[in-house]
């Protein structure tokens, strides 16, 4: 074997090399310093490093290959869909899991996970307005339906007040899951103009509760569309997609007739190490390599709630804090519907999705976990990021 050419035997010679001439402190330091640098290639190119023997999982990665190994059993014992789940530690991805599914190909719907790359790019989008790089500029305090000329006219007047903010956070009042609508439709049935009155009234005055809506999720790809003047896929694939080396996606489109035209909404398909590359980009505070991709200001406000609403939301009950721009906290769930935060770092971000779907990032632990089927139905999406949390040492 070519020991030189191994990157476990060089990662190791360095550390060596400066514990005996830099002291233990200063090696470790520089050591996180050079874990926090890495960025995996696209997976054409290599795509992320991996660590499969136990010791190596222990040593570099400082996780617990028995607590992973009883995590891989505790995934195909879950439920019988086919799936693909990666867990990366420090960079290195520590547990990969397929059943019938590839983790690096693979793009299948990822449901709701969805709705944090949504705003995210969303956040994208804001930022290069700001810097004048887009036709419009756009806060997410600036009032959404001025972004959207295809909405009028308004079918319901308080439109007018929904800020992109509150189309992130589930406080517009845009026709909530709990009222029973289908998800999905034609533009003209999203916007309130077919005259069904779940999306032609809103639910409750904007940003006096909270109603988890994915037709808010599909208002903001077209905010998005108006502010970069690119259709929001284009948008997304080239501000976000391409940057990170995702290389496996695609996107859900709906129908509008002649007034509203063919348009992306924010629905999509993606593999789950590609998931992970979000996450891990938000992790790093935004950035990929020497690029700021996700500005700064995003990443920090994903850390706590963006309104001010109290007590549950309307579907699934859960506490309304939990929800951020798009991302969700989850060590803040008490319990409702059997999800509960605890043992879940409060700096947790996850954003999960009908059918097991799931993406998390956990600063302070340097931990990702991406999870993805294609498929709808319950999980216990808490429980998978609380035993990847407890297999980090």
């Amino acid at each position: 074997m070519n020991w030189s050419s191994d990157p476990l035997f060089a990662a190791g010679l360095r550390r060596l090399w400066l514990c005996l001439l830099l002291g233990p402190a200063l090696a470790a330091a520089t050591a996180r310093a050079a874990e926090a640098a890495y960025f995996p290639p696209p997976e054409s190119q290599g795509g992320w490093r991996k660590l499969e023997k136990p010791e190596d999982i222990r040593q570099v990665a400082g996780a617990d290959p028995d607590r992973l190994a009883a995590l891989r059993q505790w995934l195909l014992e879950s439920d019988d869909r086919n799936f693909a789940a990666v867990v990366v530690r420090r960079g290195w991805v520590v547990l990969e899991v397929e059943r019938g599914n590839s983790a690096k190909t693979d793009a299948r719907r990822v449901a709701s996970v969805s709705k944090a790359v949504c705003a995210t790019v969303l956040g994208i989008a804001s930022e290069q307005s700001r810097q004048g790089r887009t036709p419009r500029k756009m806060s997410f305090d600036d009032r959404a339906f001025d972004f959207i000329p295809w909405a009028q006219p308004l079918s319901d007047p308080r439109k007018t007040n929904i800020t992109v903010r509150q189309l992130l956070n589930h406080t517009s009042g845009l026709c909530p899951e709990a009222t029973g609508a289908p998800n999905d439709g034609a533009w003209e049935y999203i916007l309130g103009h077919t005259g069904d009155p779940r999306t032609a009234r809103l639910a409750f005055d904007p940003g006096t509760a909270c109603g988890y809506s994915t037709h808010a999720l599909a208002h903001a790809a077209l905010v998005c569309e108006t502010v970069t003047g690119k259709p929001y896929d284009q948008f997304a694939i080239e501000a976000l997609f391409r940057p990170l080396g995702i290389e496996h996606w695609w996107f859900q489109f709906y129908e509008g007739g002649d007034k509203c035209g063919r348009h992306p909404s924010h629905g999509l398909g993606m593999s789950a190490r590609d998931l992970a590359r979000i996450a891990y980009c938000m992790m790093r505070g935004g950035r990929w390599g020497d690029r700021q991709v996700v500005p700064q200001w995003f990443v920090e406000e994903t850390a706590a709630p963006t309104h001010k609403v109290q007590g549950p939301e309307m579907r699934f009950r859960i506490n309304a804090q939990v929800f951020s721009h798009g991302w969700e906290l989850p060590s803040r769930l008490t319990g409702e519907e059997g999800r509960s935060g605890a043992g879940l770092p409060p700096d947790t971000r996850s954003k999960p999705g009908s059918g097991g779907q799931i993406v998390a990032f956990v600063p302070s632990l340097d931990l990702v976990v991406a999870r993805q089927t294609g498929s709808s139905g319950q999980w216990a999406y808490e429980e998978y990021v609380r035993r990847a949390c407890a297999a980090m040492r």
